[in-house]
């Protein structure tokens, strides 16, 4: 998964964030496949139980059914065709979310060697609050960060000032019909 760099300060950030909302004692089911952040969160104290690689367009029955009281999703909804019914379906009151911020000046990312590792959805922030807000769910914190790069040229440089991630914590306010 991380095969050349490891996203160290997205972790830090996101770990940070997380602690600062959500206790320790609380279940998480986060979503995707087990994977470094998860065993961070684990490290730091969090219950955490990932989803197992279904499609969770099609499926999201492991949302439905799980007993967890916390649902996290790191870098996931910018993978979805419809990520609007996955937020739908989570049942729990509280969930923690971050994406990829749409970036002006680079082209939405896709992996041509995975199928899975692209991105449908470049958010700007203000789209992702108004899908949250549609699916039921009210901001509580929200944080961005940069992620700068140690190349030369335009776009690392803009990569300094630039906004590039986006995490929420947000609450349940009405359950979807």
């Amino acid at each position: 998964m991380y095969e050349k760099t490891f996203p160290n300060k997205r972790f830090k950030h996101t770990i940070q964030f997380l602690k600062k909302h959500i206790a320790t004692s609380e279940p998480i089911l986060d979503l995707g496949v087990v994977n470094p952040f998860s065993n961070i969160m684990k490290q730091h104290g969090f219950k955490v139980e990932n989803t197992t690689g279904e499609d969770l367009d099609f499926d999201t029955s492991a949302i439905e059914n799980s007993n967890a009281t916390v649902i996290t999703a790191f870098e996931i909804f910018e993978h979805l065709l419809s990520p609007f019914t996955v937020l739908q379906s989570i049942k729990t009151d509280k969930l923690v979310a971050s994406i990829p911020l749409r970036l002006w000046f680079s082209s939405a990312y896709r992996s041509k060697t995975d199928m899975l590792d692209r991105h449908y959805h470049e958010f700007e922030d203000w789209q992702f609050d108004w899908l949250l807000e549609k699916a039921g769910w009210k901001i509580i914190a929200s944080e961005k960060w940069t992620n700068p790069t140690n190349k030369i040229g335009f776009r690392p440089i803009l990569r300094w000032f630039t906004p590039r991630y986006y995490i929420v914590y947000a609450e349940r306010i009405k359950i979807p019909n």
